[in-house]
């Protein structure tokens, strides 16, 4: 029994520490089901001097472990390798191909090592996303207290659909789910129908995300150039669009939409203005700025891993900081302006409700969904048996975060003199682009989706090529092509369709009727039938969250 004790691995050379650079993390419930793997040395291609060699005795027990499972089917557990047999959790590695080792650090008796105050704002850090942009024109459609309403419904409605999906692996009985995603129960239940629905859902809301940024992007880069531009030159211009005056200035870019160009401006400086008027030429909004970008985000689309990106995740809590700081001290200089009419509209107050409430809902659909990746962000989470409430906890504060930035920017809308119909579907457009704390802000956000667009894209990649090849980057050629129609759509919708919150709320409502209505739903009936637990309350409820999800896609090519 003592032999059965000693460390596996034979250090070479270098530091043990600096192993554990993988973090790896476990979904199982003990440490019975980590298995080394270990690889013959010769398969071996090549191994860096300074990393950990696989002994002979791993070898030997490894052999071991594979001889138990050998033994029975993988879903019967009877067989399962006795305790003696593993090795001790502080000795547990993981074997690479290459014949290397590496340590799992920080290993605990639970999912993760990540505390639930760390799980709860991954998860809303992952959700908050460009669509806080566009809630307060979602509320300007919805009508005020309608708007409230429905942020706080389909915030409740979306949890509660989240939450099926969570606990979705656990109703399937006799296999081992825990290293299952949302897309594999629904292969299970679906069969390939399921599998390749989830993944054409699954890519709608990755490309119509990857659109809305290169559209964003866009308009916060042609706005830092006209900035930083007119900042040097020492040029004094005002845009051409009704406004307020003073330091805070609000403008209403949709009432000058019939005067082209989008980006014309008055100048007002002496001497020859030949200079900015080629400025202008070539620096617009949709004709040019769109095509710049290619420049820069195409060659790092291609790029093989993009995990270089992931350490500036940290940018997109600075940036939604930074917007509830920016609506504060602007709401605080604004001051509110609210008249409630019903049902009735005048030239400056929208009624409380109206008929366009549906946009608002397919941009919510969007801004709660989650449904794709929560069970991989909670699998991470130490404290397995509190899941629901970390998940219940995290979509409050996203709620209570739309609510804020919504209300906020709506009641202090200075109406009059300007109508709340001004507020724009991107609410950064209400403010000049010579706005000192709206200039801060699009710095942030181009460059935290500078740096998420190249995720974005590996993960298309990922879910699309390893569908058709096997493999994320079967060729330069093949992933080339992929990135260059996805910069196309980006780049198309830029030039013709400027429009972030009809964008938002198509794929939000196409996604979402199947990760977010229809497959939670018709999964929990399905699963309590084979149970012999349905009940007609659960059909009928589910049945309708189902007719919801249906009506909320219909009413978004509607209105």
């Amino acid at each position: 029994m003592e032999e059965d004790t000693k460390p596996l691995l034979v250090p070479v050379g270098g530091d043990e520490s600096n192993y554990g650079i993988m973090n790896i993390q476990f979904n199982p419930e003990d440490f019975k089901c980590k298995r080394p793997f270990h690889v013959e040395p010769t398969n071996i291609v090549s191994v860096n001097d300074d990393m950990q060699r696989v002994t002979d005795e791993a070898s030997a027990m490894n052999k071991r472990i594979h001889y138990y499972s050998r033994l029975t089917s993988p879903a019967d557990r009877a067989l399962i390798a006795p305790d003696h047999v593993l090795p001790a959790p502080d000795e547990i590695y993981v074997y690479s191909p290459l014949g290397t080792a590496f340590k799992v650090d920080s290993c605990t008796d639970g999912y993760g090592k990540n505390s639930s105050i760390v799980t709860i704002f991954m998860i809303w850090n992952t959700m908050m996303g460009t669509s806080i942009l566009s809630i307060p024109w979602g509320i300007k459609q919805a009508g005020f207290t309608s708007g409230i309403i429905l942020i706080l419904l389909m915030g409740i409605l979306t949890l509660y659909c989240c939450y099926r999906v969570v606990k979705s692996r656990k109703m399937i009985p006799l296999i081992d789910t825990s290293n299952w995603e949302f897309p594999d129960v629904c292969k299970y239940y679906f069969g390939s129908f399921g599998q390749w629905s989830s993944l054409l859902f699954s890519m709608v809301s990755l490309v119509g995300a990857m659109v809305v940024y290169w559209v964003l992007m866009s308009n916060f880069l042609f706005n830092t150039g006209k900035f930083i531009y007119n900042f040097v030159h020492d040029i004094n211009v005002t845009d051409i669009v009704p406004g307020t005056n003073g330091s805070n200035k609000v403008i209403c870019p949709g009432a000058a939409s019939s005067h082209p160009p989008q980006n014309r401006s008055v100048l007002f400086s002496s001497g020859n203005n030949t200079g900015f008027e080629l400025f202008e030429e070539w620096w617009n909004k949709s004709q040019t700025v769109p095509f710049y970008l290619i420049a820069v985000l195409l060659p790092l689309l291609n790029l093989k891993s993009p995990s270089f990106f992931a350490k500036f995740n940290v940018l997109g809590t600075v940036s939604v900081v930074y917007l509830v700081f920016l609506v504060t001290v602007k709401a605080a200089h604004l001051g509110i302006h609210l008249e409630y009419n019903w049902f009735t509209e005048n030239d400056f107050f929208v009624p409380e409700f109206r008929i366009l409430f549906p946009q608002l809902t397919g941009v919510l659909t969007l801004a709660f969904f989650i449904h794709n990746c929560v069970i991989t962000l909670l699998q991470n989470n130490r404290n397995q048996e509190k899941n629901v409430r970390d998940l219940s906890i995290a979509y409050f504060l996203v709620g209570l975060t739309y609510l804020y930035v919504g209300v906020i920017i709506f009641a202090s809308f200075p109406s009059p003199p300007l109508s709340k119909e001004c507020i724009e579907q991107n609410f950064l457009d209400n403010f000049p682009s010579d706005d000192i704390m709206s200039f801060v802000a699009r710095i942030f956000l181009l460059f935290q989706m500078m740096t998420v667009y190249p995720l974005l894209g590996y993960l298309a990649r990922v879910q699309l090529l390893r569908q058709f090849f096997g493999n994320a980057y079967p060729s330069v050629f093949h992933v080339l092509i992929l990135n260059i129609a996805i910069v196309g759509a980006g780049v198309a919708m830029a030039r013709f369709y400027p429009n972030i919150g009809g964008i938002i709320r198509y794929s939000g409502a196409t996604c979402g009727l199947a990760f977010v209505f229809v497959y939670p739903s018709l999964i929990y009936v399905i699963s309590l039938h084979r149970a012999g637990q349905l009940t007609w309350p659960a059909l009928i409820i589910h049945i309708f969250i189902i007719l919801l999800g249906l009506a909320n896609l219909i009413a978004q090519f509607l209105l």
